[in-house]
């Protein structure tokens, strides 16, 4: 079989969300490959938005039309009314904490990807976002969409214009930040078959359970791009799509905070590229981030320099954990295939 190019693959692995807006065809589709779909969302302090995120999921996905079984919410330890919210909305909600206890705990959105790999039952699991402003049914039925029409299918990614609010003003592109000046260089230059994902860096995808268990997860900003890599790696380019779902409206971090996201990326990407024999280091990857901050003292700037720890831990394979392998019914032969 011919490795297939980014230029090919972008042009047939490419879909609207709109040729997966038949529910019902969906929902037989489904009932006919015996799937069973779990949506997972993380959290962190998200009251604003995960009701609405929910409901906007469960009244047609889940109680209108049975396309959705289960809305599991893992949260990292809000301290807001993020847990009354999704419970109350009909989301089964646990913290990342206390899963897995023995394995212990990190911080960061990676970890409760990972983690929800063992509490979600569904064998097609697909990954929202909690912070969506203009959240549809198209997240979900746009993702799973191509799963359950093409078994060759095992993972999709979004993609979507990202508006950016410049002052009072919304204007309809400029998000992404992130993803065009380092993500997509980096990309192209180490990684090209991979140059094809619009949003290599967006937080709603899906893809099978065989998939995703048998990848490492990384806990912090670097999951979504050593995700794509391994993904590809380990699986192939084909069994790989995204789906345009229009567009995403957000809250829109700050330069400092996409500075410190970048640096924690470059540092994943660094130490994978590496293990691959891509980009040659000599030393570790740094871990301290030198950040320029700035206050206004009367008429005057005073821009001052503090360190921060931005830490990545990669978390093996699910299908390595024999909590999983057990509560799953997993063949340990398939541990390291």
């Amino acid at each position: 079989m011919h490795l297939i190019n980014a230029d090919n693959w972008f042009e047939k692995n490419s879909f609207k969300c709109q040729s997966f807006s038949n529910i019902k065809k969906l929902v037989e589709l489904k009932r006919k490959n015996k799937n069973k779909i779990s949506v997972v969302i993380p959290t962190l302090n998200e009251e604003a938005t995960i009701g609405s995120v929910i409901g906007k999921i469960k009244g047609p996905l889940m109680d209108k039309r049975k396309l959705v079984d289960e809305i599991l919410v893992v949260d990292s330890g809000s301290t807001d009314r993020t847990k009354e919210i999704a419970e109350k909305a009909g989301a089964k909600f646990v913290y990342s904490g206390k899963i897995l206890k023995p394995h212990g705990e990190h911080k960061g959105k990676g970890e409760n990807l990972w983690k929800a790999l063992y509490v979600a039952e569904g064998d097609i699991i697909v990954y929202i976002d909690a912070d969506i402003k203009n959240i549809h049914p198209r997240f979900v039925y746009g993702l799973v969409g191509p799963l359950l029409s093409n078994r060759k299918l095992s993972f999709t990614k979004a993609f979507y214009q990202r508006p950016i609010k410049v002052g009072k003003e919304l204007r309809p592109l400029g998000g992404g930040r992130v993803t065009e000046i380092l993500i997509r260089p980096l990309f192209n230059q180490y990684f090209p078959r991979l140059s094809g994902f619009i949003q290599p860096l967006s937080g709603e995808f899906a893809g099978r359970r065989n998939v995703f268990e048998r990848i490492p997860f990384y806990t912090g900003y670097g999951v979504d791009s050593a995700m794509l890599i391994d993904i590809q790696r380990k699986f192939g380019l084909r069994c790989m799509a995204q789906v345009d779902l229009i567009r995403r409206i957000h809250r829109n971090q700050t330069l400092e905070a996409l500075s410190k996201m970048a640096f924690g990326i470059l540092g994943v990407f660094s130490r994978r590229a590496n293990s691959m024999g891509k980009l040659i280091l000599m030393g570790k990857t740094k871990k301290t981030y030198r950040t320029i901050t700035s206050s206004k003292e009367g008429r005057r700037i005073k821009y001052s320099m503090k360190k921060i720890q931005i830490k990545d831990v990669q978390r093996p394979p699910m299908i390595t954990v024999r909590e999983y392998r057990k509560k799953f019914k997993k063949d340990p032969a398939w541990v390291y295939v």
